[in-house]
């Protein structure tokens, strides 16, 4: 049975805090109605009627090839595909269901052919697998809080056996783990009410993905959801402790501590607009200025993020999503230093953006120019090395203004006469520490 080991944890982590940005594909049948991944619930949907989605389903567009160079080139170090997700719809070739992407009109494995995709790009493969199924007949319907018939007593619960559902559960996860070569994540989701932990033979589950898959990585949600730390941050890891914390749509405030004060792993997944799958209807896709000032926000306080994009019914990523993929791959051809491999800088956040650091590396992010030199609070002169932008290259000289004689203690950058920044999103500064 496998046991929690702290250094052979750090050891299979270490490429995940390292790379700090990823992308997460949210697709599947859910977009061709295109009003969110959750429909079936908001709209108590009975399966029967959701069937005629899966009639439909052929995205001609479909190209995994063309996700993966678009996660590349945005500066994203890996990918997260929704193999199932609660609708019980699989992008896989399950030979214990016909509820399949093989068996649509498309007739493709579309998680074999992504794995391939995003190998062949260099990037980093995580597959996505919902605990839940709404379609499958021994999952509990009726009472239910999450299932789409949780108020149609016509779909009582006599004669559904939930083990058998688990059987059903873990055999697909053998699947994954053994058809599609190394995963280097397998994010469950997820866990509510008494659904958690050994509800899901959550030990039994893990000691097997353990087995198949030794180096995977896990998230936290066979024990909790988007809220909630887990086992791990309670320094009483059980069997199926998650390896980070996954915050949902929200960057925690000052990073996440376990119970004796350590830093602890997390990313944060989020959307670029406010649903997962796509949603013909939603408009509200957050700024690439925004998006990236957040990610930023992430690695100065130790975490990851995971930008979600929802391909449409043809398989397209939409434009609005593409357009902010470009601009933040544009900011990070630039200033990619400040944020793989960074994390916390331990110094105080400044009022003209944030820090990120990487040994004796630190990346001043300025957001808004101050009036007169930049302070670098928290430096000494004695110890800096070399000041530089880090888009050219180009030396910085510390401050010898009049201006700051008053602040003696504090070390002033001289980013020279012109208030403009040079990059309007976020200018970085490199310094390097002797």
């Amino acid at each position: 049975m496998y046991r929690f080991d702290r250094s052979e944890y750090e050891r299979r982590m270490q490429w995940f805090t390292h790379a700090r940005f990823g992308m997460f594909i949210h697709w599947g049948l859910y977009a061709i109605p295109a009003r969110g991944e959750w429909l079936r619930n908001y709209e108590e949907m009975p399966a029967e009627d959701y069937m005629r989605y899966f009639e439909q389903f052929d995205p001609v567009d479909y190209d995994p090839r063309a996700w993966a160079r678009a996660a590349k080139a945005a500066g994203m170090q890996y990918v997260v595909l929704t193999a199932k997700h609660h609708d019980g719809f699989c992008l896989f070739d399950s030979q214990y269901t016909d509820f399949k992407s093989t068996n649509t009109k498309l007739g493709r494995d579309i998680v074999a052919d992504f794995v391939e995709a995003v190998r062949a790009e260099g990037l980093k493969v995580g597959l996505y697998f919902s605990l839940l199924d709404w379609v499958h007949p021994d999952y509990p319907h009726y009472g239910d809080e999450k299932h789409p018939m949780r108020n149609n007593p016509a779909y009582g619960n006599e004669g559904r056996d939930f083990d058998r559902y688990l059987d059903y559960m873990h055999a697909q996860v053998r699947e994954l783990c053994t058809n599609y070569g190394k995963l280097d994540i397998l994010w469950f989701d997820f866990s509510y009410a008494h659904m958690r932990g050994e509800t899901w033979r959550a030990a039994e589950l893990v000691d097997m993905v353990r087995r198949l898959q030794p180096g995977v990585i896990i998230d936290n949600r066979l024990e909790v959801s988007g809220e909630g730390y887990g086992s791990l941050a309670e320094c009483r890891p059980t069997p199926y402790h998650g390896d980070f914390v996954s915050p949902e749509k929200m960057i925690p405030p000052n990073g996440i501590q376990d119970a004796e004060g350590r830093d602890l792993i997390w990313e944060a997944c989020v959307t670029m607009n406010d649903n997962w799958g796509y949603n013909a209807n939603d408009h509200y896709f957050k700024p690439a200025s925004m998006l990236i000032k957040k990610l930023v926000e992430c690695v100065s306080k130790g975490g990851n993020m995971l930008l979600n994009v929802g391909p449409d019914a043809r398989g397209n990523i939409p434009p609005q999503s593409m357009a902010r993929l470009e601009a933040i791959g544009a900011w990070m051809k630039y200033n990619r230093e400040s944020i793989l491999g960074c994390g916390k800088a331990g110094l105080p956040k400044p009022d003209y953006g944030r820090i990120t650091a990487n040994g004796k590396k630190l990346y001043f992010h300025i957001y808004e120019n101050t009036l007169g030199p930049l302070p670098l609070l928290g430096l000494r002169r004695e110890e800096i090395d070399s000041i530089r932008w880090l888009a050219t290259g180009a030396e910085i000289p510390i401050s010898t203004s009049w201006v700051h004689s008053d602040y003696p203690q504090i070390v002033f950058a001289d980013l020279g006469p012109d208030p403009v920044l040079p990059d309007p999103i976020d200018t970085v500064i490199e310094i390097t520490l002797k």
